[in-house]
This record gives C-alpha cells, structure tokens and sequence, in this order.
C-alpha cells in the first residue's frame, strides 16, 4: 500500500543541472514509489529463498511451540465447555415447546438473514476482484517501459553530476541522462498521470475488498455459530417428537415403501393421506380445523406470533401476499414455464447456496417427508383448506411425517449439487429448490403468495 512515507522525495533542482530536467511532477513519484514496490517484493522473495532454514530448534522456537500448543488445548478446552453448556441451554429450551419454536424460528431467520448478507458481499466482491486483475494487468504490460524511465529520473534527481575531467564517462552518461529527459519526460507525464490514477485507484480497490472480505468472514463465522446453535435446536425438536410419537421410524419406512406404489405426486398425497396413520392423523386435524378467525375481514398476521400454536394461525387462502420464499436464492424456472423435456412448470425453482437453510413458507402438517422418484427429498405440507406445499431438491429433511411446523421453521438443508433429476441436465452443478403449490390436488401459481419486499414476509 502506498503512503507519504513510501513516496521518495526529489529536489526541484539537480545540482549543477537543468530544472527543466530534473524535476518530477507528484505523479512520476507516487508511480516510482508503485513500481519500485512492486520490483522490491520478487527480490525479497528470492532473498528469502535463498536464506538456508537452520535445522535445529532454537530454545525460544522450542518456547514458541509449548505455549502454541498450550493455547490450542485451552482453545479445545474453551470448545468443549462451550458445547456442553449449549446442550444444558438447549435441554432447558427444550422443556417449553412455544420456546423451543421461538428459537428454532429466530436462529433460522438469522441464518437466512447471514446468507443474504454472504450472498450480497460475494456480488459485490466479483467486480471489483474484476477490475483489480484488469488494473494489474494494465500495469504489468506497461512495467518495463516505465522502469526504464522511470531509473533515468531517479539517477538524476538523486545523484549530482560528475566532475568532467576526473569521470569523463560519467559525465557522459549523465549528459546522455538529460538528453532523454528532455525528450521524454512531456510524454511521460500525460502516461504518468494515467498510471498515478491507475494506482491510486489500485489502492483503493484493495483497501475496499480487504473491507469486504473481513465483513464476510466474520458472518461466515457467525453463520458457523448460528448453524451449530439451530442444529442443536432441531435436534431437541426431534427428540421431544419423537417422545410423542413412538412409532416414527416405523412410520417412516411405510412411507417410503408406500411411495414406490405410486408414480405421480397427486398420487403420492392421496397414498399418504389414505394409508399412513401419521399422515391421516395429520390430514384429518387440518380438515377439522376451519379457517382461522380473521381480524376486521383480513388475516390476523399477530397470530403468527404465538410460538406454541397447533394449527395455522392464517388461512391459506387468504395469505396471499405473504410468504417468504423457503430459500435465499435465484429463481431460474417459473410456474407456467417450459420444464426443458416439451411439458410446462408446475412450480418455481430456486438456485440455492451449498448448505443453505430451508424453512416452512407457511404452518402446516408434514404429510411425506423422503425421497421420491426423480424429485430427490421431497417434503409435502398440508396447509388446510385444501392446499399442499411441495418443497423437493434437499440434501437432508429435519422433520417427520405428522408433525405440525410453523411458518420460518427450519426444515431441511440444501445440499452442495441439483438433487432434482429435471434440472440435473440444466444445472447439476448447483444446488436447487423446487417449490409447488397445489389446491385440490391441483398446481397452481404460487406467484401471488409471495411477499413482494422483505418486509411484507410474515415471520412466526
């Protein structure tokens, strides 16, 4: 990085010489001091190269690698406690449900929200990374043009002139000296300006993406703690599920062998509904509930804030406008659409990151959560009036068949390829979130469901 003291200084006057020559505009010395920066690294590269490493440890290389490893036990230490005091905290939550969803939904929403600011700092990461290898080359295809210059106005602002009768070959070479400055330097300075500009502009960038990468490592590190946080959370969610239902597993591998029998989504739901007494269970409670109350004719979106509801606090229906999607990511299919193999979209697909978080767009009851057919993990919910959301494409499902989920809960994980055989040939290397709303067993756009800003979304 260059400062005020990088920059070298040059009398406005070589003793003994021309002014004209001799002197060098702020430009030409912010651009020596750039390339000489530049000319200085390799060197001291190759000086280290060329020091031979002593072979024996010193005794304060000996202390420095005690006290290294005495810091990382005490790390390990620090760890250990940390985990065990999070499984304390977590059992504790544990014993509420409504504050085991409280957390479940907040530790989520604050994964998504981590993701969202990754996402946003590697966007605007990509341009300036761009434009960095772009000024760098710039520069580097310009270097030994300059150098060349560059040498001649540092040999005359810093050296006096030679006695001529003592070096006369010095005199010469210096007299040669000003005959080039005194050709190039008006040419110089137009160029010396561009490439001062040039490198401050250098400057500024890497002061910008150093900036933006500290940012981003630390809500990587924060997203690192918050997912260790909910993946404790969901597992106590599951384990006091599973205290419930005793049969899940059972339950489970029905569901999947039932899903063989069938070769069609709509098929699938009725098999589950029908035939697996979790699912019934579950398809039975959302047809005995009736719409939620509504407040003054429209939804009563406060309901969404009680954490140990049993049914959904907003009619489906009437949510529209709503919904936040299950998943940060870019939408590459739209409902109506062509699906690539001569049909039309049934539903929305979203690109996703690696290990993103899937969270329910509505409250619901899980009627199929496994693999099927080509749509990878797929996860059915029954919304209640007859609406099921379909999210299919997951790595791993964090809920079983019968259990009730509320709107932002985490549900499943993205993995780190397409697990949706219908966007394998399109888009394998990329995870994506497939997402497909039906009412009556039919599909139906889900575009009016969703909120259009953020702050329009509804949270539990």
């Amino acid at each position: 990085m260059l400062s005020a003291r990088n920059i070298p200084s040059y009398p406005d006057t070589v003793r003994g010489g021309s002014p004209t020559s001799a002197r060098v505009s702020l430009s030409v010395a912010l651009l020596s001091a750039g390339f000489a920066g530049m000319s200085l690294l390799p060197a001291a590269a190759q000086v280290a190269e060329s020091t031979p490493q002593t072979t024996t440890s010193s005794p304060d290389a000996i202390k420095q690698r005690e006290q290294e490893l005495e810091a990382a036990r005490a790390q390990q230490k620090s760890a250990a406690e940390l985990q065990q005091k999070l499984r304390a905290d977590v059992a504790a939550i544990g014993q509420d449900r409504s504050k085991l969803n409280a957390q479940l939904i907040g530790i989520a929403a604050q994964v998504r929200g981590i993701e969202t600011r990754i996402g946003d700092a590697e966007a605007r990461l990509r341009p300036l990374d761009t434009r960095e290898q772009q000024i760098r080359g710039s520069l580097d295809s310009r270097h030994a043009e300059i150098v060349e210059v560059l040498a001649a106005l540092q040999r005359a602002g810093r050296r006096a002139p030679p006695a001529l009768l003592v070096r006369p070959e010095d005199a010469l070479q210096s007299l040669r000296t000003a005959m080039l400055l005194g050709s190039v330097v008006p040419e110089l300075r137009a160029r010396a300006e561009q490439l001062a500009g040039d490198l401050t502009e250098l400057v500024a960038l890497r002061k910008t993406i150093a900036s933006e990468r500290d940012r981003l490592a630390a809500d990587r590190d924060k997203l690192g703690d918050d997912q260790i946080r909910l993946a404790a959370l969901v597992d106590e969610r599951q384990r006091k599920q599973s205290t419930i239902e005793k049969d899940i597993e059972a339950e489970g591998a029905r569901a999947v062998a039932l899903s063989r029998q069938v070769d069609s989504l709509q098929g699938l739901i009725a098999k589950m509904e029908q035939d697996l007494k979790s699912a019934a269970k579950a398809a039975a409670t959302a047809s005995l509930q009736g719409a939620p109350a509504t407040l003054n004719g429209k939804p009563n979106v406060g309901a969404l804030k009680d954490p140990a509801r049993l049914s959904p606090a907003i009619a489906f229906a009437s949510a529209k406008g709503l919904f936040a999607l299950p998943v940060n990511g870019v939408k590459i299919r739209e409902f109506g659409g062509s699906n690539g193999s001569g049909g039309v979209e049934k539903g929305i697909s979203l690109a996703t990151r690696a290990g993103a978080q899937v969270t329910t767009p509505c409250d619901g009851w899980v009627v199929y959560a496994g693999p099927f057919r080509s749509y990878g993990q797929l996860l059915i919910l029954n919304a209640g009036g007859g609406y099921h959301v379909l999210i299919a494409g997951m790595e791993r499902i964090s809920v079983n068949i019968g259990q009730f989920v509320l709107t932002g809960e985490p549900v499943a994980t993205m993995g780190t390829t397409s697990q949706v055989a219908s966007i394998l040939a399109t888009n394998a290397s990329q995870p994506v979130l497939y997402i497909e709303f039906r009412k009556d067993g039919t599909p139906i756009d889900p575009g009016p469901w969703w909120a259009a800003s953020e702050g329009e979304k509804v949270r539990g």
